[in-house]
């Protein structure tokens, strides 16, 4: 006989795989089959159960049915160090990493057996990182490495315990735009070496260049398994959704106002002590998105928490309506000037963590009624509207109470998104609200602002996101080392004009225009 009967099994079967929590399943009977030496994609919304299904392989939780086969024999896997010995290791979206210690310390950190022959590992260790394309010093303290090469930290620990089946999840979600092409280079020499890659995503530019095969799960179950060559990514984003999704959305004219947010000669210094906003000036008008672009690190975060009053101001002003925001307190500028944030850092910053999702949605104001009286919450009054919003943002959730922690981050952006739109601001600072969110979240955070726009919000929209924010902004302008050097009408505002710009050079872009 030939055919299916001469091939060999799969490096990895799942067979009717189920995970509940409470009364929320989050795996529902799934199938999965990934073969040897491939690149093969779980691709999904937020809260689809990508996530959920990989800890399950990696022995972090424990099914409630169905079986796992690794190259045809059935295993239980119980811990994370079972699954390494069978080859198994998984990078996670947030590194279990010790930022104090060293490359090499890091990566033996744990290793049965190993012998504290710093220099022995840290040689073999560099050999190992030569061998996949990249140097690293293995005596580095990590905290000082960037974030791409504290992530091949991650991948070096695993192969260094002889992983050949590695699982990303949302790799590219913790990574600046000028890192992804050096991951994704790696990752094609882990294919080359004949190592197994699952990358779980919901980007669809990354499944389409990168994945020889794609499962595609929905809330909780697998939908589809095809093959990349044979689809393309709107097939994929109506199989993710359920739906035809609209990417290109049409933001058309909007009813522009007077200017509520001024911004003049801003300087802002920044956590090194070095000066990040330097000499900005930009107004926003009601009923206007001013689209912020620029390389990651240039003054951007800096600049919405400046406007926030969570970041000091050494010189310039902020004014709202007219009105300085000098001294005023950021609780202040939030109720007396109506002044909505969504930051950058959406773990750090925008949420507790370790608080209940009803609690994040009031976070904004839990110390004023309607969810505080005589310095008493009211649990009902947070809990009705925690309710309302997850309803109304499509938070995909176990229940109320569930720690935000334990939500993809998609649905966490969510979270913050819907706290700071229902508060009807007449300024929106949103800074990169659509990192890390899958197609269809893209679709109603785009087509949220914009009715926050029709509504007279004057927004300003940080993004490194190029195609994201074209979408919607009214108006672009460009900053380049705490500066604004060039500033578009949308119409004008072209990809390759605006890359030159955020690159530092307008003086090419303008004489072109000229």
């Amino acid at each position: 006989m030939s055919g299916r009967a001469d091939r060999p099994a799969p490096r990895l079967a799942l067979e009717g795989i189920t995970k509940r929590f409470g009364g929320f399943t989050a795996n529902d009977a799934v199938d999965l089959s990934v073969e040897e030496g491939s690149v093969h994609a779980i691709l999904g919304e937020n809260g689809a159960g990508k996530s959920t299904l990989m800890n399950i392989i990696y022995g972090l939780y424990q099914p409630d049915g169905g079986r796992i086969r690794v190259r045809g024999e059935t295993v239980r896997i119980n811990t994370p160090r079972q699954a390494l010995a069978l080859g198994i290791g998984m990078v996670h979206q947030h590194f279990k990493q010790v930022p104090t210690m060293t490359v090499t310390e890091n990566v033996i950190l744990g290793l049965p057996g190993a012998r504290l022959d710093l220099a022995g590992h840290g040689a073999r260790i560099r050999a190992l990182a030569e061998t996949l394309g990249f140097e690293i010093d293995p005596h580095e303290q990590l905290w000082h490495l960037p974030v791409g090469a504290q992530q091949r930290v991650e991948i070096l620990k695993l192969l260094y315990r002889e992983a050949d089946l590695l699982i990303f999840d949302e790799p590219t979600s913790v990574l600046t735009p000028s890192e992804v092409g050096p991951f994704f280079e790696l990752l094609r020499k882990l294919k080359q070496s004949g190592r197994t890659v699952v990358l779980i995503t919901h980007k669809l530019d990354e499944v389409m260049g990168m994945a020889d095969r794609v499962s595609v799960m929905r809330h909780g179950r697998k939908v589809a398994d095809v093959e990349t060559c044979e689809t393309d990514q709107r097939a994929l984003a109506r199989l993710m959704v359920g739906r035809d999704i609209v990417v290109d959305i049409s933001a058309g004219e909007g009813h522009v106002g007077e200017t509520v947010l001024e911004l003049r000669d801003l300087q802002v210094i920044g956590a090194r002590g070095v000066t990040a906003v330097d000499g900005l000036s930009l107004a926003v008008r009601a009923g206007e998105i001013v689209g912020l672009a620029g390389v990651d690190g240039n003054g951007q975060r800096e600049l919405a928490e400046a406007i926030a009053g969570l970041c000091p101001v050494r010189g310039g002003s902020i004014a709202i309506r007219g009105t300085s925001l000098d001294g005023v307190s950021p609780d202040r500028r939030r109720r007396r000037f109506r002044l909505g944030y969504v930051p950058e850092d959406r773990q750090r910053t925008g949420l507790d963590l370790d608080s209940s999702i009803a609690f994040n949605m009031a976070l904004r104001s839990y110390r004023h009624p309607p969810f505080s009286r005589l310095g008493w919450m009211r649990f009902g009054a947070i809990a009705a509207h925690a309710e309302r919003l997850a309803r109304r943002y499509d938070v995909r959730m176990r229940s109320l109470s569930q720690r935000v922690r334990d939500l993809s981050g998609g649905n966490q952006q969510k979270i913050i998104l819907a706290r700071e739109i229902d508060a009807d601001p007449d300024v929106l600072v949103v800074s990169q609200p659509t990192k890390g969110l899958d197609v269809g979240a893209i679709e109603f955070v785009q087509k949220t602002l914009l009715a926050a726009r029709e509504r007279g919000c004057a927004i300003l929209y940080i993004s490194t996101e190029l195609e994201d924010l074209l979408q919607v902004a009214d108006r672009v302008a460009v900053v380049f080392r705490g500066r604004i050097v060039g500033e578009m009408p949308r119409g004008a505002a072209q990809a390759e004009r605006l890359g030159l710009m955020m690159a530092g050079h307008a003086g090419t872009v303008q004489g072109e225009a000229a």
